[in-house]
């Protein structure tokens, strides 16, 4: 049957050549259910019809010319006999489309970027990008994997390697913990059926470090950190005249200020609080409450995830009073531009633990020092907890050994 839409030939290159115009539809003589459809714009797609369990499909095969009428009908010939054999091979492309849409997004780097990453933003934003940063220095060779080719193998030898190089065994176990949460995720989300990370033990290691300032130490920190706010201001002064000498216009005057940049204040806060870096350089003046004595730590701040109240001793009131004298417009208390958070003060902090020749020290060991201080103070365990904000005792317990005398008062009671 002809109509002036739709006509039956045996579907070959030259019959698609001598078409005419006004044809839409040409169903192959030769094989059932094989036809090809033409748009009003030319275009030429290859089907097959087929029925199966009161179903009507019409399975797309291809265009022409990226493939040619002979080729057509050899794909159609085979996909008719899968379906004769009871397949529904439309609904087997959907799911082999989905299968390859899950797999590109189950390789580790996809799933990071596409489902994790978002998570953990939304989840904690002050702490999602260094997560994710840890994905990529710690598991850069990872990245290409599907997540299900991430086994309990791969991580010891990836762990033997580290160890070599030499990584702290407590740095690879938080990037191995790190993995593991993922992973995790992953298995909740329906990515994975499941993982054998479980299997990877955690390695030994002595994270009790207590390292703080000896008095010496913390008399030669201070010193240098006078000796360094006095140059900066000398220097301000030296590049005003220089600038007043040649019409240029003047920075600002640094010598009514207490301190003459941020680094100094915040080492003092923080030997002061026990706030962690991250803490103090995101710390807002709206959560300074200095008439009440106290700062507010937000969740989307914290370690833990959890609201906490650190109260203020005056050295801390009197630092943030000098501070907020010429800083109160600000959003942040500690800012590298308008409303934008100090970033870091890494190389500034190296510096100045060079001029006061302390060695072996980090930033965060101010947190230790402010503890142990409490410590050999007398002050309870449970309170250092609380102020340092630490989920569980077990962290707290490294300064036990602070507190010697406790030990002695119990044995003296026998």
């Amino acid at each position: 049957m002809t109509t002036s839409s739709t006509t039956r030939q045996k579907l070959t290159n030259s019959v698609l050549k001598g078409l005419s115009g006004e044809i839409r539809r040409v169903n192959d003589t030769e094989l059932p259910g094989f036809h090809l459809r033409i748009t009003e714009r030319g275009k030429m797609t290859y089907y097959l019809f087929y029925r199966l369990n009161g179903k009507q499909v019409n399975y797309k095969l291809g265009s022409h010319p990226q493939i040619t009428p002979a080729q057509a009908r050899e794909m159609a010939k085979q996909k008719a006999g899968e379906v004769a054999n009871g397949v529904d091979v439309q609904q087997s492309r959907k799911e082999q489309r989905l299968k390859t849409e899950r797999d590109k997004l189950t390789k580790l780097e996809a799933f990071i970027e596409q489902r994790y990453r978002p998570y953990q933003e939304t989840r904690n934003p002050k702490t999602a990008n260094k997560l994710i940063k840890q994905f990529y220095s710690g598991f850069s060779e990872f990245l290409s994997l599907q997540l299900s080719e991430i086994t309990t193998a791969r991580i010891e030898t990836w762990r033997t390697a580290k160890k070599k190089a030499g990584m702290k065994d407590a740095t690879i176990n938080s990037y191995v913990a790190t993995l593991k949460a993922a992973l995790n995720r992953a298995v909740d989300w329906d990515l994975i059926d499941h993982h054998d990370l479980q299997k990877v033990k955690r390695l030994k290691s002595d994270n009790t470090r207590v390292r703080y300032l000896e008095d010496d130490e913390e008399q030669r920190l201070r010193e240098a950190l006078r000796a360094r706010d006095s140059r900066l201001k000398a220097e301000r002064d030296n590049a005003n005249k220089f600038r007043q000498q040649r019409g240029y216009p003047l920075k600002p005057e640094l010598n009514h200020y207490p301190y003459a940049d941020h680094l100094e204040p915040i080492v003092l806060l923080a030997m002061n609080t026990g706030l962690r870096k991250s803490e103090l350089l995101s710390l807002k003046w709206a959560d300074v409450d200095i008439k009440r004595k106290h700062i507010t730590i937000l969740p989307s701040n914290t370690k833990s995830g959890k609201t906490r109240h650190v109260p203020l001793n005056q050295h801390a009131i009197t630092v943030l009073n000098g501070w907020l004298k010429h800083h109160d417009s600000q959003k942040y208390v500690f800012e590298r531009s308008s409303n934008e958070p100090l970033n870091d003060i890494k190389k500034s902090w190296n510096k100045i633990l060079g001029e006061a020749e302390i060695e072996d020290f980090r930033f965060h060991d101010l947190r230790h020092h402010f503890a142990s201080q409490l410590a050999m103070r007398g002050v309870d365990l449970n309170t250092i907890r609380e102020l340092l904000g630490h989920h569980s005792m077990e962290m707290t317990l490294r300064y036990a050994h602070l507190r010697p005398e406790k030990k002695t008062a119990a044995v003296d009671l026998l």
